[in-house]
């Protein structure tokens, strides 16, 4: 698209900053995993660069769950939107009943595991070994785990929206989630 998605106005506002402003509410930590910081320092988050350059979305939950302070990481794709602090919120107290090491949401597409929330410890060593082994998908390591994933009913009740994993890969998707955001009032 010619620059970083995350950092392109959503209604007004780079969309990083719309995610941050959402997720407050939950009083956690929260930091920005990035490959070119710089463009994120405005938003007073700490900012890390992946541990292991070129891996892609594995590499940043595994930057994620190094640098993290906390138990149990959230992870949030920066080019949704509609994610959901509520869903989040409510795949922490899925993961502290049930001692899963990830809780993942799903849609009708499968698990979700850009919008989801994982035991620091337990899966810290799996991330690390599925890239030892030169593996790249998010789910590489998720049959060494205890992984629960919510049916897609369950998700859309707990997020409160069918949109939440819509994520943005085209000015025309901005475009169409902009006009979404306006007319369902997903602001």
């Amino acid at each position: 698209m010619g620059m970083d998605k995350a950092l392109m106005p959503f209604l007004g506002i780079p969309l990083i900053q719309r995610l941050r402003d959402r997720f407050r509410e939950l009083d956690s930590e929260m930091l920005v995993i990035s490959n070119q910081p710089a463009g994120y320092q405005f938003l007073g988050l700490p900012v890390f660069q992946d541990t292991i350059q070129g891996r892609g979305a594995l590499g940043g939950l595994l930057t994620a769950l190094e640098v993290s302070q906390t138990n149990y990481v959230g992870l949030i794709a920066a080019d949704m939107p509609f994610a959901s602090p509520s869903l989040l919120a409510t795949l922490l107290d899925r993961i502290r009943s049930t001692r899963a090491d990830a809780v993942l949401p799903s849609s009708p597409h499968g698990s979700e595991p850009l919008h989801a929330v994982y035991h620091r410890e337990a899966c810290l060593p799996l991330v690390r070994d599925a890239i030892r082994e030169d593996l790249w998908r998010m789910k590489a390591w998720h049959a060494q785990a205890k992984i629960l994933v919510l049916d897609p009913d369950e998700t859309t009740a707990a997020a409160g929206s069918q949109h939440t994993f819509m994520n943005l890969n085209t000015r025309e998707e901005f475009q169409a989630a902009e006009e979404l955001a306006v007319r369902l009032n997903l602001l």
